[in-house]
């Protein structure tokens, strides 16, 4: 299936850019949340009138998301758990906790823009947790999780 990006999207592609994906990905996927639309003559034709309004709204969105990365930049979280004697966690701490307490105490974020490579925490201490907010822009926050 072909498709026109509507948004830059990590490895596959920028804004404007002609892409070949699998059916189920683009119907399924692409389409439905507005990220790409099928690149038939038409959806060219109107892709072309319409390039420097998504460019512009595509600025917006990586304007904002960097001025969320400036404010994140500051931001030490520090989260308290049950924890055994030593330091290991009853549970774990997943993308899902860290963004209901970003979201407490007062930034936006979502739980799919929380980058955990490592798995959840299941450790008491400091660590370096990575925000992907758009395409572009990453975030990084240090989280402490003290034993309760």
């Amino acid at each position: 299936m072909e498709v026109i990006l509507l948004d830059k999207l990590g490895k596959l592609g920028g804004l404007g850019d002609k892409v070949t994906v699998k059916a189920g990905y683009g119907r399924n996927y692409l389409v439905p949340y507005g990220l790409a639309v099928p690149a038939t003559q038409d959806n060219v034709n109107m892709f072309e009138a319409r390039r420097a309004e998504l460019e512009r709204e595509a600025e917006d969105r990586k304007a904002s998301a960097e001025a969320r990365a400036e404010q994140l930049s500051e931001i030490e979280l520090s989260l308290v758990a049950k924890a055994g004697e030593e330091g290991k966690l009853f549970g774990s701490i997943g993308p899902r906790d860290l963004a209901e307490a970003l979201v407490q105490s007062g930034i936006d974020v979502a739980k799919s823009e929380v980058r955990m490579p490592e798995g959840p925490l299941r450790q008491t201490g400091e660590y370096d947790i990575a925000l992907q907010l758009h395409a572009d822009v990453t975030a990084s926050i240090r989280v402490v999780v003290v034993a309760e």
